[in-house]
């Protein structure tokens, strides 16, 4: 198989590969970038468990060919923790019991991390619809709607 070279942004930090032309973004993170937080569940984009942002976008990492992500800026739930401090939905997730297995958590909380970022007071229906492409078979996605809402507060409120 033939190798492509890739550079991007992960997390902040410049990386470069070579990878195997038609490696998945979610196999490279995983096992040449040595970020984990992705998981891959069903490896056929219907859990979202693999979701990642890139360039701003949700996307399923199992699905996007890496080498399409040449220049990209790409976030993780890896990444969203600074200097040792959780973001705002990771402390929700926490505070609100939203995680059981975790193996969903950080396709959630990705997914909600695009939804605050554009609509930082989003109604309940406005969580429901953003999660809907992530699957949950532990939680009953309460107390994950409720941990989204929260860390919406505390971020409205941490802006006053």
């Amino acid at each position: 198989m033939a190798k492509v070279p890739v550079q991007f942004s992960l997390n902040g930090e410049e990386k470069a590969e070579f990878v195997d032309s038609g490696s998945t973004l979610l196999k490279v993170l995983r096992d040449k970038m040595g970020d984990t937080s992705p998981k891959g569940g069903c490896l056929q984009g219907t859990c979202g468990s693999c979701s990642v942002v890139v360039d701003g976008e949700l996307r399923l990492s199992c699905l996007t060919l890496a080498e399409t992500c040449d220049g990209a800026d790409i976030q993780t739930t890896a990444g969203l923790a600074s200097d040792g401090v959780l973001h705002p939905l990771q402390r929700a997730f926490m505070d609100e019991f939203a995680a059981q297995c975790g193996f969903c958590t950080p396709g959630m909380i990705m997914a909600a991390k695009v939804l605050l970022d554009a609509n930082p007071d989003p109604t309940r229906e406005d969580v429901i619809e953003a999660l809907s492409g992530n699957v949950c078979r532990c939680t009953g996605y309460e107390p994950i709607i409720r941990a989204v809402l929260t860390a919406a507060r505390s971020n409205s409120q941490n802006a006053a």
